[in-house]
């Protein structure tokens, strides 16, 4: 960003803009490297709606449990934190910092309220859910949980491209596929801490005793096929938004093959991640790769 306006609400717009960012930077180095090959106004646009969800996050995961309220204080916070972020746009100025870059963001790339109102509603059953019993049941969390942000994130990366029809639903398949795969990595890779600090099971496959190779095997085919129909429609998007998508498939990719590597018993003992060397490496090929392709 450029340095501070000297009008009070521009001043204040950036303001709330680097505060979004600095949430996001505290929490994903990935994000954070990802989303600087975005082009500037596509960048604080994701990142004023990941700051949104890295809340929602804390508040049924982290920081609100760690300060003392219980699962139902917990409920009450985030029930009132959605009906703050559904309100955001219609108000010009808002005393939350976050609240008041997303509105901005919110107004500009058209979030609907419908994948807002999906996205809480799956981050309320992880108040009360510990399993999930079949993969419709879990197909439904995902949509909620991810499938959404990444229709959010097609939302901000066309905002100035706009497409309809077959190339629009080509695009919305991708993010939706692509948001899947990143939930579906997060919940192997956290396997372990999910199943031993917070009680929960994602997978089916998983339950709490344990899982089989096959199903490791068969988990990471259907990450891959999400991968796989996500970059094929890669290319379809604007240039703004091509080489952040693609370096974040690219991580993701990479953390998929470690976790294919490793036998199924160490997936629950070891948490899984990329190097920062290597993940500058990957941005970089990722880079090259999209420049080559726009030429």
């Amino acid at each position: 960003m450029s340095r501070f306006p000297t009008q009070p609400l521009p001043r204040y717009d950036q303001s709330a803009q680097r505060a979004a960012a600095q949430i996001i930077a505290a929490y994903s180095t990935s994000f954070s490297f990802a989303s600087e090959l975005l082009a500037p106004r596509t960048r604080t646009d994701i990142r004023n709606l990941y700051a949104v969800v890295r809340i929602a996050d804390e508040i049924v995961d982290g920081a609100a449990t760690a300060a003392g309220l219980n699962t139902t204080e917990v409920e009450q916070t985030l029930n009132a934190y959605e009906e703050a972020v559904l309100r955001a746009p219609s108000q010009r100025f808002h005393t939350d910092p976050v609240l008041h870059a997303y509105g901005i963001s919110a107004r500009r790339c058209g979030f609907r309220d419908e994948h807002i109102r999906a996205f809480f509603a799956s981050m309320r059953r992880d108040l009360h859910q510990c399993d999930y019993a079949d993969e419709e049941d879990l197909e439904a969390y995902i949509y909620g949980s991810a499938e959404v942000i990444g229709l959010l994130c097609l939302s901000a990366f066309l905002v100035d491209h706009p497409v309809s029809g077959p190339e629009l639903s080509q695009l919305e398949t991708g993010a939706r596929r692509l948001g899947a795969a990143f939930q579906k990595v997060n919940f192997l890779r956290d396997l372990g801490a999910d199943t031993a600090q917070l009680g929960r099971s994602y997978f089916p496959q998983a339950g709490h005793g344990g899982l089989s190779t096959q199903d490791k095997d068969l988990l990471i085919a259907d990450i891959r096929s999400d991968l796989a129909t996500a970059r094929a429609v890669t290319g379809k998007l604007p240039f703004s938004a091509r080489v952040g998508v693609t370096a974040a498939t690219d991580l993701f990719e990479a953390l998929t093959n470690d976790l294919a590597a490793l036998p199924a018993d160490a997936v629950f003992s070891q948490r899984t991640r990329v190097s920062t060397p290597r993940k500058l490496s990957l941005l970089t090929r990722a880079t090259l790769r999209s420049l080559r392709k726009s030429n």
